[in-house]
């Protein structure tokens, strides 16, 4: 059952008050396979799910599979020679934004019919409220519907973070990985503010569809948190699809261009000479951002206008940060000023608990010091009987994550003898889709240093992977940090083709406290990539 949905059964406008054994605010992995099983269990539930865009949550909607669709439809088209002239390159986006479509939406119905179609489950469309510690009023089209629930389950998810830039939020040609997902044209310019694994996501996807790429980083290390070889290794990476960045920089304002598309003014700590003109006083296009312009000192140099739709972010001139007597300032912390004109902005700057509006202060429930949901191990939150999973709890932002925190809270309900806990989590992989994958789990050298660990490194070139040869993709890196005296694995990272099958492998592994020996002569089929394992734990 449904309420104000397409094609759904309405709520009679006589009785707008429900009592339910369960109300889960949000339709995402967790809350949707708690909704499941619930209802299988004989309990009367109300999903509650502000979009109906959002029916099955963030991941098939907005995350995971909708950017993994683009991601390999882009490869397709560099693969292919789709990404070499304008016309190929719209062809080959316009596509593939029709299948992305076309997936999101097929899931996006099958998720609202598993549930929907449930005698047991109400599924409501509407914002939800707190009004008290078991009551929630949920605005619809249709007015506002009253819940009063037994239990509530807070799984609302996160959303972009959007740094506090003049300009952000009113100029056209400004989006976050939702919005640049559903473009109806390529960007032949994209500048992506932010340079952490989503944003890098989206520059090698971008790249492969053949937009030309700058990423703005603010400070002057990229991945700051991986060990330093795979972090180059990465970057290499990302340089040969043609991406470009610009470290230690600070977005000023963002604006729209003369040319329709989006200027940012844009200061960069480190850069000691260049024109003393405002930002907003010069014309746009007079360089372009193909030059040097990496935060070493005297790089200010620009190259001469092109008139190719394909080159990077325009910069227009740049400009020394002046003294207080009004002359420019050649001491350190020196800071010089471009304008980047582009035809579209990722701000890509990370995401954020998703509470806004659901007045959980008349629950009694409390926020963390992050903004997330404050919980326990169990997933509890300061109230009684309101638990709180998925990325809104400030947890690991995966829907694996999600779905192990649905495990957790069931665990409590079904009777278990010894709930399964937070702390019962071993061993977080992760993986980001660029076009060589980047997997990791456990301790990377940087973090085993830190804790005072004895250990060893194990690295293997990808290029000696038979597998990688046959598939011609031989570039990366694998990398293992194994307890000398134990031979415990510690972790392992994987910039490799299908790195994101293998790595779960060395979760496994670790999952079982299998020491190192055990990947080193364990029996693969040939040729995989798998069983390089075997020689990067030898």
């Amino acid at each position: 059952m449904s309420i104000s949905t397409p094609n759904a059964i309405s709520t009679p406008n006589t009785s707008p008050t429900i009592t339910t054994d369960a109300l889960i605010i949000g339709f995402g992995k967790g809350g949707k396979t708690l909704a499941a099983k619930l209802s299988a269990a004989g309990r009367k539930v109300v999903v509650a799910e502000a979009s109906a865009d959002m029916y099955g949550g963030t991941c098939i909607n907005i995350g995971c599979l909708p950017s993994k669709s683009l991601i390999l439809s882009a490869e397709q088209a560099r693969r292919d020679g789709a990404n070499s002239t304008p016309e190929t390159r719209e062809a080959a986006f316009e596509a593939a934004i029709k299948e992305k479509r076309r997936v999101t939406s097929m899931l996006r119905d099958k998720n609202y019919h598993k549930l929907a179609d449930q005698d047991n489950i109400t599924v409501i469309t509407g914002r939800a409220h707190f009004t008290g510690p078991h009551s929630v009023e949920i605005a619809t089209a249709e007015g506002p519907v009253a819940v009063t629930a037994s239990k509530i389950f807070i799984n609302t998810g996160a959303t972009p973070r959007i740094p506090d830039i003049p300009g952000i939020h009113t100029t056209p040609g400004v989006y976050t990985s939702t919005g640049l997902m559903d473009l109806d044209d390529m960007p032949q310019r994209l500048v992506i503010i932010g340079s952490g694994f989503i944003g890098l996501e989206f520059a090698s996807m971008f790249a492969d569809f053949g937009t030309a790429v700058t990423v703005l980083q603010h400070n002057a290390e990229f991945l700051p948190r991986e060990d330093a070889d795979v972090a180059a290794a990465i970057r290499a990476q990302l340089e040969a699809q043609g991406v470009k960045f610009l470290f230690n920089a600070d977005t000023k304002a963002i604006a729209p261009a003369a040319d329709g598309g989006v200027r940012l003014s844009v200061a960069v700590k480190g850069m000691t000479r260049g024109a003393s003109q405002a930002c907003d006083s010069t014309p746009a296009g007079t360089g372009n951002a193909h030059t040097d312009i990496t935060g070493a000192t005297d790089t200010t140099t620009t190259t001469s206008p092109t008139s190719n739709p394909t080159d990077h972010a325009t910069m227009s001139h740049v400009q020394t940060k002046p003294s207080d007597d009004g002359e420019p300032r050649f001491a350190e912390p020196a800071e010089a000023r471009f304008c980047l004109t582009t035809d579209a902005v990722l701000v890509a700057t990370g995401r954020t608990p998703n509470v806004e509006g659901l007045h959980l202060e008349a629950a009694g429930v409390e926020l963390t010091e992050r903004g997330a949901v404050k919980v326990d191990e169990l997933l509890r939150t300061t109230a009684a009987d309101i638990w709180a999973l998925g990325d809104v709890n400030g947890g690991p932002q995966h829907t694996y994550i999600s779905l192990s925190d649905y495990r957790v809270v069931w665990s409590q309900l079904n009777g278990s003898d010894r709930p399964y806990t937070v702390k019962d989590r071993k061993h977080v992989p992760s993986s980001t889709f660029l076009a060589t994958p980047y997997s990791r789990v456990g301790l990377n050298e940087r973090e085993a240093k830190a804790a005072g660990l004895d250990y060893v490194v194990k690295r293997l070139p990808v290029a000696a992977v038979p597998k990688a040869q046959v598939m011609r993709r031989p570039d990366g890196l694998m990398k293992a940090i194994v307890e000398r005296n134990t031979g415990r694995i510690l972790g392992a990272m994987l910039l490799s083709v299908e790195s994101h099958e293998v790595i779960n492998i060395v979760k496994l592994a670790m999952d079982l406290d299998a020491p190192a020996s055990t990947l080193r002569d364990m029996v693969f089929t040939h040729p995989t990539i798998a069983e390089a394992l075997n020689d990067l734990f030898a």
